[in-house]
């Protein structure tokens, strides 16, 4: 579906489930929808895992042959099938001559950038990011502005949402920003929030930082790629990327520099007089590992057999059904107390979130995880009680959402036995 179309996707559930003759919760429609979906070819082009190779699962409750439903993919994306292809390629030439516009992990990259536009002065210190951004974040700026002997307590400018709220207002943001905005020298912000789900309205803040705080102070590498590992499916510990805006290309220095930062045409000329690349080029310091680079390689060949447009459209409309039946089977029942409920944190509008979904249970969350993890699902579970489930668009399916649903209610059923079992025994 079209991202901008007016039309939910739960009205285009229903209205096609009407036209299959079943129930939106049937799994009849699960199947149309795969049989429909323009991008199912590109599954085949991921290794999958099998139920038996996942170390918790229980054999005696699933079927060990059978493919896991994997939605751990907002955390480590799977291993794209050509990645051996090319690492045995790389082994077999060890060699590599083209550039690769990539460069060490995401931290490095923080420092890296934040050494040149993180310019403290008396009057602008301070650096502006959410209350619970990933801890990447939090340790790097923590650390620059002691670098620069600064109070952390002070200078740092942590988002809180509102009381009794999971996610962060954008007009909470611009406030913040328009308030405050002449003591901020940075805006740090991820693009979708790690542990809900949101997904920040980037240009808003963006432009609100250009206006309140400057061109020069607003720190551009928002949209440095923190998900090289797991959206872009290169492996734990892969090659990070950084972005710098063409309008800082000449104004804009690396502070910590190293060769592979010198002009390619003259770099091997090995004569120690620096010519430095202009804008982000400049800023790489060595050669990258070439074996990141071939699961990174692997993994951008698939994206290039298909579109942004087409994987957010898939996407919509796949976790809009992985929604829907949370909401239609998991709600909070007020009549009924008894019945165990799950809460979804992330934010409901499509324009505010991407693939993932993160999820509070009435249950003990640990109890739930660990059943899930029994009977072949992949997913991952952050303190102190979310559940981040994420269907990506790349390779998962309609039915891989609504065998989760299933799936969920047998491990829904575990816990609540197990939390009486638990209570009554505590009663002796």
């Amino acid at each position: 579906m079209d991202p901008s179309s007016p039309v939910s996707p739960s009205s285009i559930l229903e209205q096609t489930a009407l036209q299959l003759g079943c129930s939106p919760t049937d799994k009849k429609l699960a199947f149309h929808l795969d049989e429909k979906d323009e991008l199912k070819h590109l599954r085949e082009c991921f290794c999958i895992p099998k139920i038996k190779d996942l170390p918790p699962t229980d054999p005696a409750l699933v079927n060990g042959e059978e493919s896991c439903v994997y939605f751990a993919g907002n955390s480590l994306g799977l291993q794209p099938r050509k990645v051996k292809t090319y690492l045995d390629e790389e082994l077999d030439k060890w060699a590599r001559t083209q550039e690769i516009a990539l460069m060490n992990g995401l931290t490095v990259n923080l420092h890296l950038l934040m050494l040149s536009f993180f310019k403290p002065t008396s009057r602008r210190y301070k650096i502006l990011l959410e209350a619970r951004a990933f801890p990447s974040d939090h340790y790097a700026v923590e650390s620059q502005l002691r670098l620069h002997g600064l109070d952390v307590g002070k200078s740092m400018v942590l988002l809180q949402p509102r009381q009794g709220e999971e996610t962060l207002r954008t007009e909470d943001i611009l406030t913040v920003i328009e308030e405050e905005g002449d003591s901020i020298a940075v805006i740090l912000f991820s693009g979708v929030q790690y542990y809900t789900g949101q997904l920040f309205d980037i240009p808003r803040i963006t432009k609100a930082g250009q206006k309140k705080v400057g061109l020069l102070q607003m720190c551009p590498f928002h949209t440095n790629f923190r998900s090289v590992f797991s959206y872009l499916n290169s492996g734990a510990g892969g090659l990070a990327g950084a972005y710098i805006h063409e309008k800082h290309s000449k104004s804009i220095k690396p502070a910590l520099i190293g060769w592979w930062g010198h002009d390619f045409k003259t770099r091997f000329l090995m004569e120690n007089k620096l010519q430095l690349s202009e804008g982000i080029n400049g800023f790489r310091l060595s050669n990258p590992p070439i074996l990141l680079v071939c699961a990174l390689h692997a993994s951008l060949e698939v994206f290039n057999q298909t579109t942004m447009k087409a994987l957010r459209r898939k996407s919509i409309l796949l976790t809009g059904y992985l929604e829907y039946l949370i909401k239609h089977y998991y709600s909070e029942d007020k009549t009924n107390p008894e019945k165990p409920f799950v809460r979804i944190i992330t934010p409901s509008q499509i324009e505010e979130r991407g693939c993932q979904l993160t999820l509070s249970f009435s249950l003990p969350i640990k109890s739930v995880f660990k059943e899930l993890e029994k009977r072949g699902v992949a997913c991952d579970m952050r303190e102190p009680n979310a559940l981040r489930v994420a269907p990506v668009p790349l390779y998962n399916s309609f039915r891989d959402v609504h065998r989760f649903i299933e799936i969920l209610g047998s491990a829904i059923t575990s816990s609540k036995q197990t939390a009486n079992n638990t209570v009554l025994s505590g009663s002796y």
